[in-house]
């Protein structure tokens, strides 16, 4: 999930964003200080998910949550304050948990994990359009672009900001994040299985157990694949696991 972090305390959105960075079902953090900034992102960036301070500067984080509800398809809120007087308010607004200060990780890797869990629910069930087949995609690397089979794409990666798309040939690194990659790529071919990364599931050669009962995956260019439990009910159903 693609989260945004809205506080006007420098501190408690490190702090959070830090926390938030451990949460395996995270993808991409983002911040911002101000309503008018939160806004700002919501127009260029895709987010999920939102920590919303409910006292900003001169603003109150209910009167962001109040234009949310207004959109058709609204990211989830999680209220992250010091105080619990808003607490039914904020459910009222339909937040998906309310998570007080100071921080602490297992409380916000529980919150973490119920949004997850209600974004899962929701996109499997799918209401939008299915893309037309694409057989080839674009893929810019520096100052060229390749533009290779998907049906070739074993895996994609990402590892501090660099994308890595493995295909039958070669390796190909770009900065278009992984989540971008993700939309492009056939649903009917791929699977999240990491925050890190996404496979194609007809590559994948062995599934081996692994620490706390998750998998880890060999696909077909050697290269291992760890398969995180937030991602384990899906690709058992996926794979055809009982």
């Amino acid at each position: 999930m693609n989260v945004l972090v809205v506080d006007d305390e420098p501190l408690a959105r490190n702090e959070l964003s830090y926390l938030l960075d451990q949460c395996e079902e995270v993808s991409e953090i983002k911040e911002a200080d101000s309503i008018e900034e939160a806004l700002a992102n919501l127009i260029d960036y895709t987010v999920d998910l939102i920590f919303l301070d409910i006292h900003l500067t001169n603003e109150s984080g209910l009167t962001l949550a109040d234009k949310l509800a207004t959109l058709k398809k609204p990211p989830m809120i999680i209220f992250a304050t010091a105080y619990d007087e808003y607490a039914v308010k904020a459910f009222e607004l339909n937040a998906v948990d309310y998570v007080l200060k100071p921080f602490e990780f297992s409380r916000v890797q529980q919150a973490v994990k119920k949004a997850f869990d209600q974004f899962q629910k929701e996109g499997l069930l799918g209401d939008e359009p299915k893309k037309a087949r694409v057989e080839t995609l674009p893929v810019q690397v520096e100052e060229r672009i390749y533009i290779i089979k998907m049906a070739a794409i074993i895996a994609a990666s990402v590892e501090s900001g660099e994308t890595t798309i493995y295909t039958k040939e070669q390796e190909f690194k770009t900065h278009e994040p992984l989540n971008a990659w993700e939309k492009k790529l056939d649903p009917q071919l791929f699977l999240r299985v990491h925050r890190s990364f996404v496979i194609n599931t007809k590559e994948i050669i062995e599934i081996q157990p692994w620490f706390n009962h998750t998998y880890q995956l060999t696909m077909s260019n050697h290269l291992k694949v760890p398969v995180s439990r937030s991602y384990m009910k899906v690709f058992r159903e996926t794979v055809g696991l009982t």
